[in-house]
């Protein structure tokens, strides 16, 4: 088992993880774009995770996975992952530099031009199941048959280098009253909340997820893990079933709510962010706006950021949104 230390790090160990992380990758950009701050009635800072080699956020965390990996492990046979797309992306190319062999499943209709990608970042794919949540259960499977190391999509490791990108944006813009992060499997909230706390900022964080994949909102409501049976939703990225119980304990502590958007609430954030930010973002990508758009009343004149936290688009999703995108000019 793989040494996830740090459940609360401290401010040296996410230093140390995301000097880890600028070995392979750059600082990211964090912009105060005017025609969503006219669009919202706020400042509203994007933090462009779009930007990354991978076109999302999640490389940060396989990073410093892997790096410790090859530390603790030297003779690993190889890792495997389970994913909808941006998770096994990251563990793809860390795999790749640290010289080790990895496998991602993926479920049936999966992102084709996230399976493309992950094939051509070295991994070999194996596409098993109607969602996500099959498909890491075949992922363990062929852990336990294969040898492999089984690298999960939450995990401390994960959330230490994910916080680099917090790092970066509460370092480049002081005060936040607010940050809106989609949440998925919960790193990106988890790294967020790890920062503030790190640094002893007050800014409170909000989660965003799908309506239709609702289950760390309702976890939030009612103070422990709650599954749903159904994640059906364009909104891939947060499209899970079942809540990791230690990222739900640290977002019931550390957010201040969590808010839901449809799939239509998405695809218009989608268009409103490349209209006014000339950016592409995936719908989950685009759900922290999605939410900011539902609460501007709420958050009008504070300084707010929302967590673009991924821009890998399938190009269906991209004709869609550059329809909307013309009627919102």
């Amino acid at each position: 088992m793989l040494d996830t230390a740090h459940t609360d790090p401290s401010l040296d160990v996410l230093r140390a993880a995301a000097a880890t992380v600028y070995g392979v990758m750059p600082r990211t950009p964090q912009y105060a774009w005017p025609l969503l701050a006219k669009r919202t009635g706020c400042s509203v800072w994007v933090k462009h995770e779009n930007h990354t080699p991978t076109g999302a956020f999640k490389i940060r965390g396989g990073i410093v996975y892997m790096q410790h990996l090859k530390r603790k492990q030297p003779d690993c046979a190889g890792v495997i992952a389970a994913t909808r797309g941006n998770h096994g992306q990251s563990i793809a190319v860390s795999a790749k530099a640290a010289g080790v062999r990895a496998v991602i499943v993926v479920p049936e209709g999966n992102n084709p031009e996230k399976n493309a990608a992950m094939a051509a970042q070295g991994a070999e794919l194996v596409v098993h199941g109607p969602d996500f949540n099959t498909a890491l259960d075949h992922a363990h499977a062929l852990a336990e048959q294969q040898g492999l190391h089984f690298v999960p999509s939450f995990a401390p490791l994960l959330v230490q280098g994910v916080a680099s990108y917090a790092l970066e944006l509460f370092d480049a813009v002081e005060a936040l009253d607010t940050v809106y992060v989609p949440v998925g499997l919960g790193s990106g909230i988890c790294g967020l909340i790890a920062a503030r706390d790190a640094l002893g900022l007050k800014t409170e964080i909000v989660g965003v997820q799908a309506e239709a994949a609702p289950c760390y909102a309702l976890s939030f409501a009612v103070g422990h893990p709650v599954s749903t049976e159904t994640a059906d939703t364009l909104i891939d990225g947060v499209a899970t079933r079942v809540p990791v119980a230690e990222a739900v304990e640290i977002i019931n502590r550390g957010a201040a709510r969590i808010v839901t958007v449809s799939d239509d609430e998405a695809l218009d954030a989608q268009a409103y962010l490349m209209v006014d930010t000339h950016n592409l973002a995936e719908p989950a990508g685009a759900a922290a706006l999605a939410a900011l758009m539902q609460e501007r009343d709420l958050m009008r004149g504070r300084r707010v950021a929302v967590i673009q936290s991924g821009g890998n688009a399938d190009a269906g999703n991209v004709l869609e949104v550059a329809r909307r995108a013309r009627t919102f000019v």
